[in-house]
């Protein structure tokens, strides 16, 4: 009878009083009454360990369970194992970049992998040498073809009646006599510019016989100034030129020493060098006319790679004060790899505008663009070897970009070696 009361569900539902204070009655007692047998599978109620199907549900489940803790131990020790070959494979995988690094080659920074621009520096070097050489011999020997801005000549300003083109009025000079003319527009293509090589000082005879040689068929010119420039005039000119490079260079000595070290200072200006002397000694070697609009295109090359120049020296400052652990030199070459797609956008963009001029531009276009073609090159060249090479031969190291405090600015250690200061009377 007292196992059909255990086994019914209703005999094991708690009643509860019908008011907070009263006590329990002796059927609660009987109802409440306390666990004889520990239970089996560690949850559920006696009922259920007691009941023959009940229990072999709980055997089944327990099973169940044991076999699916074993199969997650067995995954779980899978996955630290592979995780522990993962690691093995990384510290290999360092170990190896530490190793190519050493010996100049690949190492990553991060996710970023370092192309070794240093690793063929002394080829570079040895080539820039033998650049520089040339161009200054083949300025000595060949000298340069001086146009007229630096050995005089005339000028003349010409106005025709109707549309000219530049190919017909340099023909018609030079079937009455005039070789060797310059013809540029001035604003429109009915108003040009003429200029010859030294002629007679005879102003009045030289314009007539230029309004003759100047006119074309059912299109007559008319000359409004005719200006001529002595020797001497040039060879201010030419000087003035000399002493504006100079200057130039010097100024960006002195930029580039105050807004990043000496160093690099020192690098930036010996790759300008190299830019110029490079373009003159090309135009010395091939006979290419030398005028003002060469210069100009020079002066333009020496702003155009100082300023590619600053950009990986911005670079290298900053790499030498965020990256630890690396050599100089691979410092050098995480800044140049980092500024590698910026250097190439900007010469494809620059050189599409050069090719433009120089092929489309006209004949006063023309060797400026040839100057600018060949200094885009040269100073894509110098900005990634000569520029940041030359400091590294010099000992730049992080010391360089790191701050110092000033001893005036250091805190003062105090110490009282009298122990009777502190003793109270």
């Amino acid at each position: 009878m007292a196992i059909e009361q255990n086994n019914n569900p209703e005999n094991n539902t708690p009643t509860s009083s019908s008011s907070g204070g009263a006590g329990n009655s002796p059927n609660d007692n009987q109802k409440r009454r306390r666990r004889s047998k520990p239970r089996r599978d560690g949850k559920g109620s006696n009922a259920k360990a007691n009941n023959p199907t009940t229990a072999k549900t709980g055997k089944g489940k327990s099973r169940r369970n044991n076999q699916s803790s074993k199969n997650e131990q067995a995954v779980t020790t899978q996955a630290s194992n592979a995780a522990i070959d993962n690691d093995h494979n990384q510290i290999i995988d360092s170990a190896a970049d530490d190793a190519a690094a050493k010996e100049g080659g690949i190492k990553a920074v991060g996710n970023q992998r370092i192309i070794p621009f240093m690793k063929i520096e002394k080829p570079m070097a040895i080539l820039s040498l033998f650049m520089v050489i040339a161009s200054v011999i083949a300025i000595a020997v060949n000298g340069l073809n001086l146009g007229l801005d630096f050995t005089g000549g005339v000028s003349a300003d010409v106005r025709y009646e109707q549309p000219a083109e530049q190919v017909e009025v340099v023909q018609a000079l030079a079937d009455n006599g005039f070789d060797d003319a310059i013809v540029q527009y001035l604003g429109t293509r009915q108003e040009l510019l003429v200029r010859l090589p030294p002629q007679s000082d005879n102003i009045d005879g030289l314009s007539a016989s230029l309004t003759q040689a100047l006119a074309l068929p059912n299109n007559p010119a008319d000359i409004s100034n005719v200006n001529i420039i002595g020797s001497q005039v040039g060879n201010e000119v030419y000087l003035n030129s000399v002493m504006a490079l100079g200057l130039a260079l010097v100024c960006m000595l002195g930029y580039v020493a105050l807004r990043f070290q000496f160093k690099l200072s020192l690098g930036a200006v010996m790759s300008l060098f190299h830019d110029a002397i490079v373009t003159i000694g090309v135009f010395a070697l091939f006979g290419f006319p030398f005028d003002l609009t060469v210069l100009a295109a020079i002066l333009a090359l020496i702003g155009y790679s100082l300023n590619d120049t600053i950009v990986v020296y911005d670079r290298i400052r900053e790499n030498f004060r965020r990256v630890r652990g690396i050599s100089p030199s691979q410092t050098v070459d995480l800044s140049l790899t980092e500024t590698l797609r910026r250097t190439i956008m900007t010469i494809s963009t620059v050189l599409l505008v050069v090719l433009a001029m120089m092929f489309l531009g006209g004949d006063g276009l023309y060797w400026f663009s040839v100057a600018l073609f060949i200094g885009l090159l040269a100073g894509t060249y110098s900005s990634t070897y000569i520029a940041s090479s030359i400091p590294l031969r010099m000992g730049l190291s992080r010391d360089d970009f790191v701050v110092k405090v000033k001893p005036e600015f250091e805190e003062e250690i105090v110490t009282f070696n009298d122990p009777k200061m502190f003793e109270q009377d």
